[in-house]
């Protein structure tokens, strides 16, 4: 009776009337449902109708609910999570300019070194058509080193344009060839909220190129490659996520410009939903908003552009986040914001007027200070709680902070591979000493939420969440979905629709090859969907049975 009830809400809920529902359109029984509902978290059995969930409870009461044409999917003991929504992610993916290379031995941070770097290009070099552009996955050691910048690459590949920027997506190295595909020249002054490295007491660049220095003229770039290219990458990416089990993504469009965004997005008809975060980028007069008004708010069925967001500093990795201590070998030295207090003012004052969610890449605990002293410098908590902006990454939102974030009502989006445990991954482990913020938060009450920002595999993700270096901000495998679904949901204002499995809400679900709650944790990357749905639709079923009364 309690199912029964508890469907008859959900119709309520949801305006329609008994004798329209009839019987739900599909019943999974028999199944370890693992809801994200804090005052539910786990039952047997869940019907759907249409595109939403309109009962939960035992198997014994949803198998009741079932009529002729319903279809049953015995789980036979399967886990079932809400859809997994990266809430930070940057699409499409891939590296379509032409020959991509990275050195797989080498440490993340480090990379290669100097010289093991100019030998790789000049063999490359030897080997290709003139013209083929070089894309290569660099460190620290290069990033930093005055013995690779423009000349010495123009030495060894005059004749290929060359690209070589970091994993964490901050500075970029390019040649002169590479600088003229890029349409940047000496004569250029700054953008704003970025830098073109030159050399001393003069105009000539060194082709380094900075935060909006280098994704602004990169994204222009990108225009040049065919949408066709694009839409197979994000097709490819969409195939991916189901099998994952992903049924939303967020993605802060960074890298292709907006009507060229618009256009893939439309083309490739994602079977998961997008949200498109517009991401503006600057020129020397300012940031250009310009670009993203206007546009076409619903480009596909499952997809919307909604929010905005802006980057305020880099990495603690190559010393770019603003820090309230100088850095370790540094003296003196404590990072820098990418614009001025004044206009990291305007854009809090602008978004306590504008209907958009302001969304702040914010990673030095200086910079997560004075940006919530501004926030209660220019409105009151409830004010803000409403409009729930989000710091991405928000690594620096240490425990002093954590009271005032929360009363302010910030969402901290983290991303647990900036954060590996070098014992689970010596390769990519983070550096001695960065660690992030996860249970903390939680447990302070900032919401929270999960979201990629490099491997898309939620399940190798959660592994990392659940091992980070320092034990007492490892999550436990609950918090983490629960974070990758109910807080994600909540981060995009869509907690109502989406993020747990209760009645009413939408039939996002991923139906799992293992247990992710009990596997020994190292199993966890290797986990699967077997079956996912998005709003009631099967998009992805491993071994369907074309029969409607019949489960896997």
């Amino acid at each position: 009776m309690k199912a029964l009830y508890t469907l008859g809400l959900a119709l309520l809920l949801t305006g329609r009337t008994w004798a329209q529902s009839a019987h739900p359109d599909v019943i999974l029984t028999g199944g370890k449902i693992f809801t994200a509902d804090p005052a539910r978290p786990y039952v047997q059995a869940l019907a759907v109708r249409g595109e939403r969930i309109v009962a939960v409870g035992s198997t014994a009461d949803i198998a009741k609910l079932a009529g002729p044409r319903t279809r049953r999917i015995d789980l036979r003991g399967r886990t079932v999570v809400p859809g997994i929504n990266d809430a930070h992610t940057h699409l499409p993916p891939g590296h379509p300019l032409g020959l991509f290379f990275d050195f797989p031995k080498a440490e993340m941070i480090a990379g290669p070194s100097p010289a093991q770097l100019l030998d790789t290009l000049a063999a490359l070099a030897r080997r290709l058509p003139a013209g083929t552009w070089l894309e290569g996955e660099v460190g620290l050691a290069v990033l930093q080193s005055p013995l690779v910048r423009r000349a010495q690459l123009d030495r060894v590949a005059p004749n290929h344009p060359v690209l070589l920027r970091t994993p964490w997506g901050h500075g970029s190295v390019v040649n002169s060839a590479a600088l003229r595909k890029l349409r940047i020249a000496d004569g250029d002054p700054d953008p704003l909220g970025g830098s073109f490295e030159r050399q001393p007491g003069s105009r000539q660049l060194t082709g380094f190129l900075s935060e909006y220095g280098d994704w602004g003229p990169r994204r222009d770039f990108n225009n040049l490659v065919p949408d066709a290219t694009w839409v197979q990458q994000l097709q490819q990416y969409g195939a991916e996520s189901v099998r994952f089990g992903i049924t939303s993504v967020q993605d802060m469009a960074s890298d292709l410009p907006p009507a060229q965004t618009l256009r893939v997005v439309r083309a490739a008809r994602l079977p998961i939903r997008l949200r498109v975060i517009p991401f503006p980028m600057t020129t020397a007069r300012g940031i250009n908003h310009r670009e993203w008004r206007g546009v076409e708010k619903n480009p596909a069925p499952l997809a919307r552009v909604d929010g905005l967001k802006y980057i305020l500093d880099a990495t603690p990795l190559e010393g770019g986040a603003l820090m309230r201590r100088a850095y370790p070998g540094r003296p003196g030295w404590y990072g820098h914001l990418n614009f001025s207090v004044d206009t990291v003012r305007q854009m809090l004052r602008d978004a306590l007027t504008s209907p958009q969610q302001l969304m702040l890449h914010i990673s030095g605990d200086s910079t997560a200070s004075l940006v919530l002293h501004l926030m209660h410098e220019l409105a009151d908590d409830a004010t803000w709680r409403r409009k729930r902006v989000r710091f991405e990454h928000g690594d620096g939102v240490a425990a002093d902070l954590q009271p005032r974030a929360k009363a302010l009502g910030v969402v901290i989006v983290q991303n647990p591979s900036h954060f590996i445990n070098a014992a689970v991954d010596k390769q990519h482990g983070a550096p001695a000493g960065l660690h992030g913020c996860f249970r903390s938060l939680l447990e302070s009450g900032v919401p929270f939420a999960l979201g990629s920002d490099g491997p898309s595999n939620p399940y190798l993700n959660i592994l990392f969440a659940t091992t980070l270096a320092d034990p007492k901000e490892a999550l436990t495998r609950e918090q983490a979905v629960r974070a990758y679904t109910a807080g994600a949901a909540y981060a995009e204002f869509q907690e109502q629709h989406k993020g747990t499995l209760a009645p009413g809400k939408l039939a996002d679900l991923a139906v799992l090859s293992q247990d992710i709650f009990t596997v020994p944790l190292p199993a966890l990357p290797a986990t699967v969907s077997e079956l996912t749905m998005v709003g009631g639709r099967v998009v992805y079923e491993a071994q369907p049975t074309g029969k409607p009364h019949e489960g896997f």
